[in-house]
């Protein structure tokens, strides 16, 4: 579990979160939506500790504090801004997951090189393992940061847009894998259906520092809730079970 309270930050006198409150349980994907600029990306450096919040406190598992080495084996962190600048092969940057499971010195064994081929099975990367990895397009590293942080067996993923830079037929398969995982998971995402899709709960953020709505899938994804914080027209169906949402200007007809 993950319990962020009264966490803020702020760039010069702007605040970009303020005081805000989240909650990650365990086996459950929440979600951080909201517009841009609304410090989802922030919010999330404040859970994993990039960011040291001013105020309130941030919990792993009820502890506000880990040693790093215990940290990394329980967090695993898939961000946007790694860069291609590395003469590791895709093979080696998947194995450097299983770092905080090693002692000093200690060299990779065959069970690790066996978590590392599985982890890229799963995101449907095998063949790229001899690839290097600055020579990959941006949606074949997203999955192979993914595979990464799979290998590391963590707790608790949290995982900033991952499904940038991918086709439409792999954002819905690392959504469904990280759904899938049983973990703690935390996921910045854009796409207000893919959400509905593979999220549990969600937290939105309003573009103020603060949380516009914040509990299960359902009741975020109101439109009542949403059109205020979006400023665009939103209809919600409900087909085979799923949420959909249709958007379109408001002051225009909601499309049938």
């Amino acid at each position: 579990m993950i319990t962020a309270t009264d966490v803020s930050w702020r760039y010069g006198n702007n605040p970009v979160v303020d005081g805000v409150d989240v909650e990650a349980a365990p086996g459950r994907v929440l979600g951080l939506i909201g517009p841009n600029g609304s410090g989802k990306t922030t919010l999330l450096r404040l859970l994993y500790g990039a960011l040291r919040s001013p105020t309130g406190t941030v919990e792993i598992d009820g502890e506000t504090s880990l040693p790093p080495r215990e940290a990394a084996r329980r967090l695993a962190v898939v961000v946007q801004e790694t860069g291609g600048e590395t003469s590791l092969t895709v093979g080696e940057m998947v194995l450097l997951g299983r770092g905080p499971h090693l002692n000093t010195f200690q060299r990779t064994s065959p069970a690790d090189h066996a978590i590392a081929a599985s982890a890229l099975k799963r995101v449907g990367a095998t063949h790229l393992g001899a690839r290097p990895f600055a020579e990959l397009s941006g949606g074949e590293r997203q999955r192979v940061l993914i595979a990464r942080a799979l290998t590391q067996e963590a707790t608790h993923l949290l995982l900033d847009e991952p499904t940038n830079h991918l086709d439409i037929r792999y954002q819905h398969e690392i959504l469904r894998l990280v759904h899938g995982l049983g973990t703690c998971s935390i996921v910045v995402l854009h796409d207000l259906n893919l959400a509905a899709r593979y999220c549990d709960d969600l937290v939105l953020l309003g573009g103020d520092g603060g949380v516009a709505a914040a509990g299960p899938t359902t009741d975020v994804l109101d439109p009542a809730v949403l059109e205020p914080v979006y400023g665009i027209g939103i209809r919600r169906i409900e087909l085979d079970g799923a949420i959909h949402l249709l958007f379109h200007p408001i002051g225009e007809r909601a499309p049938a």
